[in-house]
């Protein structure tokens, strides 16, 4: 190798410097670098401010020929190169040189391109929450092209080999923070779709959603399947129940494929909404329901017994049927249910 960079730098007088380059970044590359060490490395190599954005994660790296941060605006790129991946770009790498452009310029910016998609592919993204809800879009819409798939999941930073569970959030709360709270430590990414919150991770754990927050969670494997079922689960979510499991819901989830037409015109269904005004009969049959005893009721509602025995009997008149009985007990609960999904 050295007695070839000796042979064409004697018809070239750039050849060397450009071979020299290239043996440069393969160094980086062999040594496995992230992508802050690999622009800090081409900001000594190109002695001027280097820099590389993502575009699906919206990082921007910007270092100075010293190795630290940049400070200050970004100057105009005196050179810049798109990153390519599986012929998609991801980002762009620069270099901020007063003046023109050097002599190398072109090859460093060529090679720390290559370099930085082979590092995106390798480690993925920054660990940030939030993310492009095209990619995201991408990732969870039905009949949609595998390997595109594949590759926004890849943009996204999950790896090939690990499954990734899919969340349907409503909140008030921002939506990078409840990501973050539901999968700490582990890739997790969130973006709006539709009205929805979208929360995409390997792992989510039900317990850590805040007050406030209701979610449903999928359990297929594939992305697409995992929001079907996902926003299934939302709809079967309440003020007693904000989260809830799709694997949990069992038989239940066949009553999300009743026509909302139907449900709306089944007599105990038209009862329940009826009782949504009144505040708190409403609430002392959704305790009752719950619990199924008429202790318990009470205990959740903090009232005595007899009190709640004596709503138990209105509620009875009102609904047409005995609520202490099992069968009556099981169509409370299902038009519960049906009124709830009914009201989103």
């Amino acid at each position: 190798m050295e007695a070839l960079v000796e042979r064409l730098s004697g018809l070239d007088p750039h050849v060397d410097g450009m071979i020299r380059v290239v043996m440069f970044y393969d160094t980086l590359m062999r040594r496995r670098v992230d992508l802050p060490a690999l622009v800090r490395a081409s900001a000594g190599l190109a002695e001027c401010v280097a820099g590389v954005r993502l575009h699906g994660a919206g990082r921007v790296i910007r270092v100075a020929p010293d190795g630290g941060t940049a400070s200050g605006p970004p100057a105009p790129a005196s050179t810049a190169a798109p990153i390519v991946l599986d012929e998609e770009e991801i980002g762009t790498v620069w270099l901020e040189r007063p003046g023109p452009p050097g002599p190398l310029d072109e090859a460093v910016l060529d090679r720390l391109a290559i370099a930085a998609a082979a590092v995106f592919e390798r480690y993925g993204p920054a660990r940030t929450t939030m993310a492009d809800p095209a990619l995201v879009e991408l990732v969870i819409s039905p009949g949609g092209d595998e390997a595109a798939r594949a590759r926004a999941l890849r943009l996204l930073g999950f790896a090939a080999d690990l499954p990734v569970r899919v969340a349907a959030v409503r909140s008030p709360l921002p939506l990078d923070r409840i990501g973050a709270l539901v999968c700490p430590g582990r890739p997790v990414r969130a973006a709006p779709l539709a009205g929805v919150g979208v929360v995409l991770a390997t792992a989510i754990d039900a317990a850590r959603f805040p007050a406030g927050a209701r979610a449903g969670i999928g359990a297929a494997e594939r992305p697409d399947h995992c929001w079907r079922e996902a926003r299934t689960a939302l709809r079967f979510t309440g003020t007693r129940e904000p989260v809830v499991r799709y694997e949990d819901l069992g038989a239940l989830a066949l009553l999300a494929e009743v026509p909302p037409a139907a449900a709306r015109g089944n007599a105990d269904v038209a009862a329940i909404a009826r009782l949504a005004g009144t505040g708190d009969e409403l609430d002392t049959l959704e305790a009752y329901c719950a619990t199924g005893s008429l202790r318990q009721a009470a205990d959740h509602l903090h009232l005595h017994h007899s009190s709640v025995g004596r709503r138990l009997e209105q509620l009875a008149k009102t609904l047409g049927f005995e609520l202490t009985e099992p069968a009556g007990l099981t169509r409370a609960r299902l038009a519960l249910t049906l009124w709830r999904m009914l009201d989103g």
